[in-house]
């Protein structure tokens, strides 16, 4: 039944328009994943005889909203995502007919809270960060009052931070850095207070609503889905911060540098071994049903998954990412080369995939 359903949607996906409309694999999502997806599509395209893929940055978010409307060549193929997919977008997908999915795990990043080189390297807790950035905060030790964030300055939180202005520009809510962001820097300082690690107990929602809520006072900037841009302005601002992937840090460290969390430096040895505590998985989901109507998909998940561009000396570790262990490389080769569907709704309904927001 689930078979007939998902070849029926191919084909009223395809026949809705000519043959072969699109002979280029087009290719959305996530702007952290942007450079290594951009990367691979050009090796693609020089090493074979298909088209270099069309890649686009529109934020992790915004590349689900886009890959999970529907099926037929006026959809993307594939979507980069800094975080995995979200049970609300799981229930996106399949409303729309998307049901058949590979999942592929590329590698690591760390996200990182970096200013100009013009300024002294700060050193932050996962606790002071949340203090200084999120919409409400502890009125004391225990965490059980709360306050607007009171915060101005960095110093206001503790007198070893700088003494300028909370000033940090970030990406906005579409972007899957700043979802990761939210869940292991702010809510790894939040849960730091122990009345606010009771309330996930007692109640999980309000719980997360404290723990993810940025601040909109202005001490945090939305700068949009381009990471280059963070890094111009914090040349043109050396009191400010930023929030944006290991690589861009790791591609820009003439201009930028990373602070400390946790007193550990965002490094790539760092990252590969668990060390620095504000981490993630990077991940590109693809289209099953179109596979064999776009050319070439299957040889750019193969070029993508290969030890030529993911393993320990490819060239995308050239480029900032963290890459996988061994084992772990080799099973999502393996499961990548049998296009094996991501089974969605078993998935969600077991609780293994992120909640709604």
């Amino acid at each position: 039944m689930k078979k007939t359903f998902i070849l029926s949607a191919t084909l009223v996906g395809f026949m809705a328009m000519p043959a072969q409309a699109r002979d280029q694999i087009r290719i959305v999502g996530s702007s952290t994943v942007f450079p290594f997806s951009t990367a691979v599509a050009e090796e693609f395209g020089i090493t074979t005889s298909f088209r270099t893929p069309v890649v686009e940055s529109t934020g992790t978010g915004g590349g689900m909203k886009l890959f999970c409307a529907g099926i037929g060549t006026g959809h993307p193929d594939v979507t980069n995502a800094s975080r995995r997919i979200k049970k609300s977008e799981v229930e996106n997908c399949a409303k729309n007919g998307v049901t058949n999915i590979t999942e592929v795990k590329i590698g690591f990043d760390g996200i990182v809270l970096a200013n100009s080189l013009k300024s002294p390297r700060a050193s932050f807790t996962l606790r002071h960060i949340f203090l200084g950035l999120a919409k409400q905060v502890p009125a004391d030790e225990t965490g059980a009052r709360l306050q607007p964030n009171p915060y101005k300055k960095w110093s206001d939180i503790d007198p070893s931070l700088p003494g300028v202005k909370i000033e940090v520009l970030g990406p906005p809510p579409t972007s899957g850095t700043r979802d990761a962001f939210a869940e292991l820097a702010l809510e790894g300082g939040c849960k730091t207070f122990p009345g606010i690690k009771a309330l996930k107990k007692k109640d999980k929602r309000t719980y997360r609503a404290l723990c993810h809520s940025i601040r909109e006072d202005g001490a945090y900037v939305e700068a949009g889905e381009n990471d280059n841009l963070i890094v111009q302005k914090l040349e043109s601002n050396a009191a400010a911060f930023g929030v944006f992937g290991f690589s861009f840090l790791d591609q820009n460290q003439d201009k930028v540098q990373g602070s400390l969390v946790n007193g550990v430096t965002p490094e790539f040895e760092n990252i590969a071994d668990g060390k620095y505590p504000v981490a993630r998985s990077l991940y590109f989901y693809v289209k099953n049903a179109h596979v064999g109507i776009i050319p070439g998909i299957e040889a750019f998940v193969a070029e993508f998954t290969s030890d030529n561009a993911l393993g320990e000396y490819g060239y995308l570790t050239d480029k900032g990412l963290i890459p996988l262990s061994d084992e772990d490389r080799k099973q999502q080769t393996e499961d990548a080369a049998k296009m094996a569907p991501l089974s969605m709704w078993e998935s969600s309904l077991a609780g293994n995939l992120p909640e709604n927001g």
